[in-house]
C-alpha cells in the first residue's frame, strides 16, 4: 500500500508575517449546510456533507489563527455562525490563499480522498514545529453519489460548536508562543490524487518532544472528523 500523499500549496510569503499585511474586508466563507429537511431528521448527501466539512475547515483555519495570535487580532472580525461569535480574517490575501485551499480540499473530499488536513504553526526564526492542530477524516467509500444519510442538523451543530469552543479555550492550556510565528497547511490524501501545480510535496513537520490533546469529534455520517492538538512540550 502506497503512503498517503501530503500536500501543501504554494503561498506568498506574507501569509507568513504577523504584521504589514493588507488589510480588506473577508468574503463569505464557502460552502453552505447542504441538508434537506425531512419531518424528523436531515438528509445529507455526499455534495452537502462536503460542503459542511470544508466551511467547518475554513472556520476552524481562522479560530486557530486568531486565538494563536498568528495574524493580529485587529485584522479579524466577528461573524455569528453555528450560534457562535466566530472570528474571521479580513486580510486579503490571507483569504485567497484559504478559498484556493479549501476549493482544492472540497474536491478532493468529493474524490472521498482527503485522510488529514492539518494546520502547523512554526516559529518563523527558529523553524521549529511548535504545533499541529490535525483533523483526521473518516469517510464513508459505500455512499453512492446522490444518496444520502440522515442526521439531525442540530446534533451536527453542536457537535461542531464543542470543538469550535474547545480551540477557543485552547489559550489555557497550550504553552505561549514566545516568538513571531508562521502557519502552513498540509492535506494527506490517497496516493493516487492529481495534485495540481499550485500544490507541493512536504514533510509532515512532526514535533519531537512532544504532547498530544485530543478535542471533540463530529460526523455527519458521511464524514467523521476527529480533533486534536500537538505541541512542543516544555522543558521540565
Amino acid at each position: 500500500v502506497s503512503p498517503p500523499g501530503r500536500h501543501r500549496p504554494r503561498v506568498p510569503e506574507r501569509r507568513r508575517t504577523r504584521t504589514g499585511a493588507p488589510r480588506s474586508r473577508a468574503p463569505a466563507p464557502p460552502g453552505s449546510s447542504g441538508m434537506a429537511s425531512t419531518a424528523q431528521k436531515q438528509s445529507i448527501t455526499l455534495k452537502g456533507s462536503v460542503e459542511i466539512v470544508t466551511e467547518f475547515f475554513g472556520y476552524s483555519v481562522n479560530s486557530i489563527l486568531y486565538q494563536r495570535g498568528i495574524y493580529p487580532p485587529e485584522s479579524f472580525k466577528k461573524v455569528n455562525k453555528y450560534g457562535l461569535t466566530m472570528l474571521t480574517t479580513t486580510d486579503q490575501g490571507l483569504n485567497d490563499y484559504l478559498a484556493e485551499v479549501l476549493q482544492q480540499l472540497s474536491e478532493w473530499l468529493m474524490a472521498k480522498s482527503v485522510q488529514k488536513l492539518v494546520v502547523v504553526i512554526a516559529g518563523q526564526e527558529s523553524g521549529k514545529t511548535l504545533e499541529r492542530w490535525a483533523f483526521d477524516v473518516h469517510t464513508d467509500g459505500s455512499l453512492a453519489e446522490g444518496t444520502t444519510q440522515a442526521r439531525p442538523e442540530k446534533e451536527v451543530t453542536s457537535e461542531i460548536q464543542a470543538i469550535i469552543r474547545q480551540i477557543t479555550a485552547s489559550v489555557t492550556f497550550l504553552p505561549l508562543l514566545d516568538e513571531p510565528c508562521a502557519f502552513d497547511l498540509l492535506v494527506y490524501t490517497d496516493s493516487d490524487v492529481h495534485v495540481p501545480q499550485a500544490w507541493e510535496e512536504s514533510d509532515p513537520k512532526y514535533i519531537a518532544k512532544s504532547e498530544e490533546v485530543k478535542l471533540r469529534s463530529f460526523t455527519t455520517k458521511v464524514h467523521k472528523v476527529d480533533a486534536s492538538v500537538t505541541y512542543l512540550a516544555e522543558d521540565d
